[in-house]
C-alpha cells in the first residue's frame, strides 16, 4: 500500500519506473482484482453535438477520480449495443454508463446481471436497471407544443429525423398536446429515419409546406432541423415569426446566434454527464448519494422565432 512506503522509497520506485518505461498491464491487474478502474461508456453517436456535451461532462467529472474511461459508439444499433456490453462486462469494469432506456431484452438481461453499478442517461422512467439520470422527452415536447399554442399558432407541424426512441417520444408529446387542443393534423407531420442535418431540415420543411400550406408553426425534434427550416423559410421569403414559428430541441449554441434567434428546448447535457459520473463513483465506493432516478429537467428557451403572441420576446 502507498501509505506504508516511506516518501524516500516511493520516490526511488517512481524514478525506476520512469527509467524503465514501465506501463502497468491492465489484463494482469484484472486477474488480480475483482474489477478494473475503468468505467465503460456507450453512446449512440460520437459526431452529434448533443453527446459531445455529455462526454465533456463525463470527462470533467472523472478528472478528480482514479477512474479511466473506455468509450464505445453503438451507432443507434441495438445489436451493436449488445455486443459492446458483452465486451465491456468481460473486462470487469468498475461501472457502466449507457444511453437511454430502450435496451433490447438481451442487453437488459446483461445489465441486470452485471457485477458493477450501472447508470442510464438521457432519459428517465420508473424502471431503472440500477441508477438513472435524465429528463422526460415526452414532457419536454408537451411543454414546447403548449408554448407554440400559447403564442397563437394554430397550424402546428412536426419535423423529425433519425426517429430513435427519444425522438419518437418527442413526437408523441407533440401529438398528444396538439390533439388535446384540437390542433393536430397528420398532414402536418413529416419524419424520416435518415440522419439529421441542416440540409435535411430545409428539404423536409419544403415538402411539408407543399402538402400543408396551412402550416404556421414547426416543432423540430432537434436544432439542426430547426436551423434548416429557418434557412428554407428565408429562401421562400416566409416571415419568421410573423408567418411561421420555429422551435428546436436541445438548444445548441447556434439557436441563440441565428437571426432571428430560435426558440428551443434546453437540455442539460453537460450537467447530465457530470451527474452520471458522480452517481456511479458514489455507488462504486459505497458513499451513498442521490436516489436511483434523478430528473435533471429541461427549460424552454423562448426566443424571437416564436414571438407571434409576445412582441417583447
Amino acid at each position: 500500500m502507498p501509505d506504508k512506503v516511506s516518501p524516500r522509497l516511493r520516490e526511488e520506485i517512481a524514478r525506476a519506473i520512469d527509467d524503465l518505461g514501465y506501463v502497468p498491464n491492465p489484463a494482469a491487474r484484472t486477474l488480480a482484482s475483482s474489477r478494473t478502474n475503468v468505467i465503460g461508456v456507450i453512446i449512440p453517436s460520437v459526431t452529434n453535438n448533443v453527446f459531445a456535451a455529455v462526454l465533456l461532462g463525463i470527462y470533467t467529472a472523472l478528472e478528480s477520480t482514479d477512474y479511466d474511461i473506455q468509450l464505445a459508439n453503438s451507432r443507434y444499433s441495438a445489436l451493436r449495443e449488445e455486443s459492446l456490453l458483452k465486451v465491456f462486462l468481460g473486462q470487469k469494469p468498475a461501472g457502466l454508463i449507457v444511453t437511454g432506456i430502450d435496451q433490447s431484452e438481451k442487453s437488459r438481461e446483461l445489465l441486470e446481471k452485471a457485477a458493477c453499478p450501472i447508470v442510464q442517461i438521457m432519459e428517465i422512467d420508473d424502471n431503472p436497471v440500477d441508477l438513472m439520470v435524465g429528463f422526460s422527452h415526452y414532457e419536454a415536447a408537451c411543454v414546447a407544443t403548449r408554448h407554440l399554442i400559447e403564442q397563437g399558432y394554430r397550424g402546428l407541424g412536426f419535423i423529425g429525423a433519425r426517429m430513435d426512441p427519444r425522438s419518437q417520444r418527442r413526437l408523441r408529446g407533440f401529438h398528444d398536446t396538439a390533439s388535446g387542443a384540437g390542433l393536430f393534423s397528420e398532414n402536418r407531420v413529416i419524419t424520416t429515419t435518415a440522419a439529421s442535418s441542416v440540409t435535411l431540415g430545409a428539404q423536409l420543411f419544403a415538402e411539408l409546406m407543399d402538402r400543408a400550406p396551412d402550416l404556421d408553426a414547426v416543432f423540430c425534434n432537434n436544432d439542426d432541423l430547426a436551423l434548416g427550416v429557418m434557412f428554407e423559410a428565408q429562401r421562400r421569403r416566409i416571415p419568421v415569426p410573423g408567418r411561421l414559428g420555429i422551435c428546436g430541441f436541445n438548444d445548441l449554441e447556434m439557436m441563440a446566434t441565428a437571426e432571428p434567434p430560435i426558440t428551443s428546448v434546453r437540455t442539460y447535457r453537460y450537467e447530465m454527464g457530470r451527474h452520471a459520473v458522480n452517481m456511479l463513483v458514489e455507488a462504486i465506493e459505497g458513499t451513498g448519494g442521490d436516489g436511483a432516478v434523478v430528473d435533471i429537467g429541461f427549460e424552454i428557451r423562448k426566443r424571437r422565432s416564436t414571438s407571434l403572441g409576445s412582441p417583447g420576446l
